[in-house]
């Protein structure tokens, strides 16, 4: 139990579009595992059944299937996941993105700053007031770096103090690795 958990990545390629996230679901340990794994499937059958390509539709579809999935328990799951998800196309080196909660984050060849790209504030999974998700587009040149992940690394405890690493700290450290 203690080797598995929610978060994970994921990939699949639709033609010259190379889809990628990084995933994080409710729960920890073998829970967790399993919430990931409906999620992970529904994302699948998002692309793969529903043929869907541009992320926010993607996640609209993965949020509708990850729903339907969860009302056949007997009891009510109010689990979901967090994800940032992108669409590389391989050709033009246009990036479309999409999050649930997650952000992206470019950071421009010879730039010092970080681009954060904020996701919508919703997760998969029920939610009170829930809208589409947002589909970005970013024309990327060579040299530009793309961070995606979840919030396993910030939220580390650690070091003299033994205080969490945040968020603040992440992106001093990328931008420090960044050349």
């Amino acid at each position: 139990k203690d080797i598995v958990a929610g978060d994970f990545y994921w990939m699949e390629q639709k033609g010259d579009i190379l889809l990628f996230a990084a995933a994080d679901c409710t729960g920890h340990g073998v829970p967790g595992a399993m919430v990931s794994v409906v999620c992970n499937h529904a994302l699948n059958r998002s692309v793969r059944e529903y043929d869907l390509h541009e992320p926010g539709k993607i996640l609209d579809k993965t949020r509708e299937l990850v729903i339907e999935e969860f009302e056949k328990s007997e009891d009510e799951v109010k689990d979901g996941m967090d994800i940032s998800l992108c669409g590389l196309n391989l050709k033009t080196n246009t990036l479309t993105w999409s999050g649930a909660n997650n952000p992206l984050w470019v950071i421009k060849k010879g730039d010092t700053e970080v681009e954060e790209i904020k996701a919508n504030k919703q997760p998969i999974g029920k939610y009170v007031a829930p809208e589409p998700f947002d589909t970005h587009t970013i024309q990327l040149e060579k040299g530009d770096s793309l961070y995606i992940f979840t919030d396993g690394y910030q939220d580390q405890f650690g070091g003299e103090k033994g205080k969490k690493f945040k968020a603040k700290n992440m992106r001093e450290l990328i931008l420090s690795l960044q050349n």
